[in-house]
């Protein structure tokens, strides 16, 4: 029995040690393929049901053919993201400390490790290394994705000390980012302190307002425009909003002499997910879809640039088709122009729609659109009035109208949560063809870690060694 169990440990141990030489990258970053400048976009929660929806979601009706998207168009492999656990499944911090810092860490980790000690970013060793930075997110920007490429700490849920951190954590007395827009006011205008007057003590330009990201003319600048994060698309006066924030970082950026490296962040994708709203998912992957496009045309303009895009993990176990029927109606979903929530809320407001079967008609032939029968009408109009007379009768409706919505479309959803789906890589540029294949998620910040500390002679290998 001893001879057996020590057989055993040492079989545990080979295939450990087999796993690890198995999935070692090696790559050398020649000098003739280094870029310039890296803009690294995430889409939080956009697992591959995420851009297969949105190919059918957007294709022509008038084409007998379904035209391939930019995410189609960029595509160059495939990436694990689990954690230093044994779950499997990652949270948003502990896959954004694997993008910002090459090392895997625990479930709410902000780049620190198991003993909370920091890891250093890319962010931060490309602002050590004389390069401009920046972020843009239409989450808050001190929310997991942000901050683990800006701070350090124990849990992301600590949302006022990371925030603080963003003036502590300084390189030569300045903050790592020259460039910050997205969403959190309440997180930096708080009674005890204002942060945004301690940026512009520091010469930061601060705007709180979208409609006015033009008056910002160089660099740095602060923008935050939501007390958390921003208007979803369909709420927001911009749904692009995600790409017009990154031009304006690109214009900013570009008006200097130095290199830069940008984080970019389709920070809601992810909270579509979570809520199982295939409308919100549809039209966040949209404003994420015209933002890839437009870093796509930046670097058709400076190709010494390179487009690294991926997921932190996916969300909701997204499924096209459901129940057995091989059917999805996604290019229906173009009708609906307001989010079940807000069309929940509008019932609730004023429910004369739902007083006659007639009034009802126009309403959801105006709303929604998908094809409902008198009978089905009726069983809805029915269903919805008894979700007024319960608790919190807006959670009620609106969770009545996304199952509807996806039974209509044939959707379906697997969790409210995370999954551990591989994610997708998508690259363009100089350097791109480094991403390719199957990768773990620390092996792309390795890769990048690697171009931002380069040298213009270093060629030396790169030897990337999974955690075990």
């Amino acid at each position: 029995m001893r001879a057996f169990t020590a057989g055993l440990a040492l079989w545990g141990l080979s295939s450990c040690l087999f796993t690890a030489q198995a999935t070692a990258t090696t790559a050398v970053i020649e000098d003739k393929h280094l870029p310039r400048n890296i803009i690294y976009l995430i889409g939080d929660g956009m697992g591959p049901a995420y851009t297969s929806a949105y190919r059918y979601y957007s294709d022509n009706p008038n084409t007998k053919h379904v035209e391939k998207t930019v995410f189609d168009e960029l595509l160059t492999g495939m990436a694990s993201t689990y954690p230093d656990d044994d779950t499997y499944v990652t949270d948003s911090a502990a896959a954004a400390t694997a993008l910002a810092t090459g090392t895997k860490s625990y479930n709410g980790a902000i780049s620190v490790d198991h003993q909370h000690q920091t890891l250093p970013t890319l962010l931060e060793m490309a602002k050590r290394g004389g390069k401009k930075t920046a972020i843009v997110v239409t989450s808050q920007i001190n929310h997991a994705t942000p901050a683990s490429f800006l701070a350090h700490n124990e849990s992301r849920s600590n949302y006022d000390a990371i925030a603080d951190s963003y003036l502590t954590n300084l390189f030569d007395g300045r903050p790592f980012a020259d460039l910050m827009l997205g969403g959190g006011t309440k997180y930096f205008v708080r009674k005890e302190r204002d942060l945004t007057k301690e940026f512009e003590a520091l010469g930061y330009q601060y705007i709180d307002k979208l409609s006015e990201l033009d008056s910002i003319k160089a660099l740095p600048a602060l923008g935050l425009f939501a007390p958390s994060g921003l208007p979803a698309a369909l709420d927001s006066d911009d749904p692009l909003r995600l790409t017009t924030m990154t031009d304006k970082a690109l214009k900013l950026l570009s008006a200097q002499a130095d290199p830069f490296v940008m984080m970019v962040e389709g920070s809601q994708i992810d909270w579509c997910g979570h809520s199982n709203d295939i409308v919100c998912a549809m039209t966040e992957m949209h404003d994420f879809a015209n933002t890839l496009k437009s870093v796509k045309r930046y670097i058709d303009k400076h190709p010494d640039t390179l487009l690294i895009a991926t997921a932190d993990h996916s969300t909701g176990g997204l499924t096209l088709g459901r129940k057995g029927t091989y059917q999805w109606e996604g290019k229906q979903l173009r009708m609906i122009t307001e989010l079940p929530r807000d069309i929940a809320a509008r019932l609730i407001a004023s429910p004369q729609p739902l007083e006659k079967p007639e009034a009802f008609a126009t309403f959801w032939a105006e709303h929604i659109g998908f094809s409902l029968s008198s009978e089905e009408q009726a069983k809805l109009r029915e269903q919805i009035l008894a979700k007024l007379q319960q608790d919190k009768p807006r959670d009620g409706v609106e969770t009545l109208l996304k199952a509807t919505i996806d039974a209509l479309s044939y959707t379906g959803w697997t969790t409210s949560g995370h999954d551990a789906i591989d994610v997708q890589i998508f690259a363009y540029g100089k350097g791109s063809h480094y991403f390719t294949g199957h990768m773990d998620n620390t092996e792309i910040a390795a890769i990048l870690i690697k171009m931002i500390n380069a040298k213009p002679v270093d060629n030396t290998p790169l030897l990337i060694e999974p955690r075990i």
